[in-house]
C-alpha cells in the first residue's frame, strides 16, 4: 500500500517532522509514503493531489487543511480515501494535536510564573491549529478573570520574519506585555530576534513560549520553553484512520495531547511594567 502525503513545504521544519513521522509509521507497517508539497494555495493542493493519485497511491494524508479549502469535499465525492493531519476542517477524519489544551498550558505556565499581561502571536486564522491555540490562551485568561485585550493579540503567519514583526508590534504598545506566547516555534524565534534588537533580554525582561518543540530549540543561546507535539502519535493515528476509514466506531477527529517543555526562556515576573520600546 502506498500513501500520498501533501504538506505545504518541507522547508518548514514542522512539516518535515510530520512527513518523517508518517514515513516511519508507513515503514513499520510495510507501506510506502510519497510526498508532494504545495505553496499553501488551494490550486497547488489540487495539483499535488492529482499528481499523487496519478502515481497510484491508495490514499492521501493532507496537512494543508484551511478554511477556504474544498479539496476534502472533492476527494470525498470522488471516493478517494483521505485523512487530515495537524489541521482539521472539523468534519473530515483527522489526526491532530490538542491545540486548545496546548494553548491553555502555555498561557497557564506564564500565569503560574506571575505574568498577567501576556501577548500572543496568534498565527494565521485559516489554520485550525493556530485558532485552537488562541482559544486555549483565551480560556486561560478567562480563568484568571482577565478579558481579552485586542492589542495583545497579533495575527501572524508561521514564519520567522512574521514573528519578528509581531513581537515588535507587541513591544511598542504603551503598556507592553511581560510575556509572549507564540503559537509556532518559528514565530517564537523571530520574536527572540526582535526582543534582542530592542535591547531586551529573554527571559529577564520578557518571557517567551513557543509551540511544536522543533530540534533547534534546545541549542539556542536561551533554550525555548515550548509545547512538544507527538508527531509520531499523530502520524500513526492518521495512518490507522486512513486504513480503517469510518468502518470502526470512533470520533472522526482524534487528538494527541501536547506536553509543556519548560526551558530557560521563561521565568517569574519581577512585577514591573516596562515602557513601550
Amino acid at each position: 500500500m502506498t500513501i500520498g502525503v501533501i504538506v505545504p513545504r518541507l522547508t518548514d521544519t514542522v512539516m518535515a517532522m510530520l512527513y518523517e513521522a508518517i514515513a516511519r509509521a508507513c515503514g513499520r507497517t510495510g507501506r510506502i509514503a510519497l510526498v508532494a508539497t504545495t505553496d499553501e494555495q488551494v490550486e497547488g493542493e489540487l495539483r499535488a493531489a492529482e499528481s499523487l493519485l496519478q502515481r497510484g497511491v491508495d490514499g492521501l494524508i493532507l496537512a494543508t487543511a484551511r478554511d477556504d479549502d474544498d479539496l476534502p469535499d472533492i476527494l470525498a465525492k470522488r471516493g478517494v480515501p483521505f485523512v487530515l493531519a495537524l489541521r482539521t476542517d472539523g468534519k473530515s477524519l483527522s489526526s491532530i494535536g490538542d491545540d486548545r489544551l496546548g494553548g491553555y498550558l502555555a498561557t497557564r505556565h506564564l500565569f503560574d510564573l506571575g505574568h498577567r499581561r501576556i501577548g500572543i502571536i496568534a498565527g494565521p486564522g485559516y489554520a485550525s491549529s493556530a485558532r485552537g491555540r488562541q482559544e486555549g490562551y483565551l480560556r486561560a485568561l478567562g480563568e484568571q478573570g482577565i478579558g481579552p485585550d485586542p492589542d495583545l493579540i497579533v495575527d501572524s503567519t508561521f514564519s520567522i520574519d512574521a514573528g519578528t514583526d509581531a513581537a515588535l508590534t507587541l513591544m511598542r504598545l504603551s503598556s507592553p506585555p511581560t510575556a509572549i506566547f507564540a503559537v509556532n516555534d518559528n514565530t517564537a524565534m523571530g520574536a527572540i530576534s526582535a526582543l534582542l534588537n530592542l535591547g531586551l533580554r529573554v527571559p529577564e525582561d520578557v518571557s517567551l513560549v513557543g509551540y511544536n518543540d522543533i530540534p533547534i530549540l534546545g541549542c539556542l543561546p536561551t533554550p525555548l520553553t515550548t509545547l512538544r507535539v507527538s508527531f509520531d502519535q499523530i502520524a500513526m493515528t492518521a495512518l490507522d484512520l486512513l486504513i480503517s476509514g469510518r468502518s470502526r466506531p470512533c470520533e472522526p477527529i482524534q487528538m494527541a495531547a501536547p506536553t509543556l517543555i519548560p526551558r530557560r526562556s521563561t521565568m517569574a515576573n519581577a512585577g514591573k511594567e516596562r515602557p513601550a520600546s
